[in-house]
Order: C-alpha cells, then structure tokens, then sequence
C-alpha cells in the first residue's frame, strides 16, 4: 500500500522549525507534528540558506491548473515599452562601438610596451628626464 504524500504549508514548516531548533527531544516533536524527523532537518537547512521562501511547496501551486497569460499591454504602455526598447538597443550598440575602441586601444599599448622590451634596451623608470 502506497502512502500519500502530505502536503505542509510554509508557515506550519516555520513554525515546526523554530519549535525544533529550540526542543530538547526532536524525535518526540517530530512525532507529535506527524513528520519524519529528517523532513525537520531539510526544513531547518533550506529555512536557513533561504529563508521562508526555500519552504514553499515544491511543484504548482493548488488552483492553478495553467499558466495565465500576461495581459498584453495596449495603447500608450505599448508606445512606452517599445520606446523603451529602442533606447536601451541604441545604448548597447554604443557600449559596444566604446568596447571595440577600449580593446583596440589596449592592443597597440601592448605592441607598443612589447618592441620596446627588447633585449639591451634601457628599462623605463617611468619619471622624465630634466
């Protein structure tokens, strides 16, 4: 015979958790809460890198049995979005013309810093001469 799968609410698991970092007995807890005792464990670990939201059910929520769709904007929130687009599209091709220029610039300081490494030559103190 299969067991069902009980399903736990996140304010029930918080709540469970903060009882179980604070009991003596954690085996008699996890019984009176009906939960296995490791479940207490995982609960505890994703409160702790998560917060309540790690204790979310995991899978769809009840009720929802398809995703609805966004509303699609119209009118003046549709003028607005494309806008929008259009100004940040212009700044990333003019971040990347600065890029190629930036790389470009870096390529001839470093051709320049290799020929006057060559053997025999004087090192650059980097202070001028008066």
């Amino acid at each position: 015979m299969k067991k069902r799968q009980r399903s736990y609410t996140a304010e029930f698991k918080r709540h469970a958790v903060e009882r179980f970092e604070l009991s003596d007995n954690r085996l008699a807890l996890a019984s009176e809460l009906g939960v296995e005792r490791a479940m207490l464990y995982r609960w505890q670990k994703r409160l702790r890198a998560e917060g309540v939201a790690g204790l979310r059910p995991v899978g769809r929520p009840r009720g929802s049995k398809k995703a609805k769709p966004e509303p699609v904007a119209e009118g003046r929130d549709l003028v607005l979005a494309t806008q929008r687009i259009a100004e940040l599209e212009r700044l990333v091709g003019q971040q990347g013309l600065e890029l190629d220029f930036f790389r470009a610039a870096l390529q001839r300081v470093e051709e320049f810093r290799r020929a006057g490494s060559v053997p025999g030559g004087t090192a650059s103190t980097g202070k001028s001469k008066r």
